[in-house]
């Protein structure tokens, strides 16, 4: 073991010493390419020399022996001659020198050859990852808009790219909504703020000013406080359905539905509106209860806010086609066709909105009950026409059974 560490620390000395680019991923595969081409070329030839080698004999010539010629049966004299077997010895012996010089010179060249060779292979094969790691530099926190877009055969590399580039899609659509969601609660925080500051700086600081106007200053100031603190809710649920660490369990939706019913009955009751419940059993869904609670406690408060006084909302629950459900149907001015797309947008209201100043809302309510539907696998649906009111339903998926994709097209709740 001491020997082990002794060693490990000589490497990594070594290591250390050693130029900046031999420590690049280049170098190591331009190192295990040429050695590679090396060692199987070197086999190939060596292969090659034993195989000839054994195909027969090979010796220089290692005995001669003397013959009497003669021409035209006239003797004229001795000369040298050797066995066939040893002709054919002394051939393969050459042929074996210069199979052994040539591989000699092969492999020579080749020790030059092979790093440029696995030079050039090495970085064909790192040009994707350069294009990658270039396009990283290049992205800056306030512009994701540069892609790799890498072409060429569909192996690891090009996946990886293409994996690299769906991510930059998702963080440019995620920081783009965080822009926008910052510029609109900025916007909406703006008005309250300088409303607040006007009445400060003229009225309620001001020695001058007589009971009424400091009354008056008072109750603005108690709308703008309102509205902001609203919005501040609303930015805080919305913060906290997209936290990781929230835990889900079983929820029974009729109960939720309920509670929320009965939380803004008293409100209704003030309006002179009445609030109806239908709500069935057995409506067990995968969620966080205190979210869908607010997802129809939102759908309620809008339905209060605008219902006329005297009519009727409807708060029901139920399960059809391999759904569950829970809707809200008010008695109200209803949607416009063109703006019923548009108002599940964050900071939308409507430009006829004729709600009290001080219950006017931020345009955060639809866009958050949106934001817990889908984040619980659901989806939501708008009935409306105008004059006639408005039906929301919430259709969740039903656990441990087979649901369809899309929910039923038709209201749950028949007008």
């Amino acid at each position: 073991m001491r020997f082990l560490r002794r060693l490990r620390a000589v490497v990594h000395a070594l290591g250390s010493r050693l130029p900046a680019f031999t420590h690049t991923i280049r170098f190591r595969l331009t190192v295990l390419y040429s050695g590679l081409i090396f060692i199987l070329t070197a086999m190939v030839l060596g292969a090659t020399y034993v195989a000839v080698a054994r195909s027969g004999e090979a010796h220089p010539v290692s005995s001669q022996f003397t013959a009497k010629k003669y021409v035209n049966d006239d003797y004229i004299g001795e000369i040298d001659v050797v066995k066939l077997q040893e002709v054919e010895a002394a051939v393969n012996y050459e042929t074996l020198g210069n199979l052994r010089n040539f591989s000699f010179l092969v492999l020579a060249l080749l020790a030059v050859a092979s790093p440029l060779i696995g030079w050039i292979l090495s970085g064909r094969a790192l040009r994707p990852v350069r294009s990658i790691s270039r396009t990283a530099a290049e992205i800056q926190a306030t512009d994701l808009s540069q892609r790799i877009r890498l072409t060429g055969p569909k192996d690891e590399l090009r996946e990886l790219a293409d994996t690299v580039d769906c991510m930059l899609d998702r963080l440019d659509e995620a920081f783009t909504a965080q822009r926008q969601l910052i510029d609109d609660a900025s916007h909406e925080l703006r008005s309250p703020l300088a409303i607040i500051r006007a009445n400060l700086d003229a009225v309620l600081t001001a020695e001058e000013s007589d009971e009424d106007e400091r009354r008056a200053a008072a109750d603005s100031v108690d709308r703008a406080t309102t509205r902001m603190t609203r919005l501040v809710e609303d930015l805080l649920a919305t913060a906290r359905r997209n936290a990781p660490a929230l835990s889900d369990s079983d929820v029974d939706l009729a109960a939720v539905s309920r509670e929320a019913a009965e939380e803004f009955a008293p409100l209704a009751a003030e309006r002179g509106i009445v609030v109806q419940r239908r709500l069935a059993g057995g409506l067990t869904v995968i969620g966080d209860h205190d979210a869908l609670r607010r997802a129809v406690g939102n759908l309620l408060s809008n339905a209060v806010r605008l219902a006329p006084p005297g009519t009727r909302i409807t708060v029901a629950a139920g399960r059809g086609e391999g759904w569950v459900w829970t809707a809200v149907q008010d008695e109200g001015p209803g949607i416009l066709d063109h703006d019923q797309a548009r108002v599940f947008d964050r900071f939308w209201r409507a430009k006829d909105d004729t709600a009290d100043t001080r219950d006017r809302h931020a345009g955060l309510g639809l866009a958050i009950v949106r934001q817990i539907v889908e984040s619980h696998g659901g989806q939501i649906r708008l009935f409306s026409k105008l004059g006639e009111g408005s039906t929301f339903a919430l259709w969740l998926p039903t656990p441990g059974e087979s649901t369809p994709q899309t929910p039923p097209e038709d209201s749950p709740i028949p007008h």
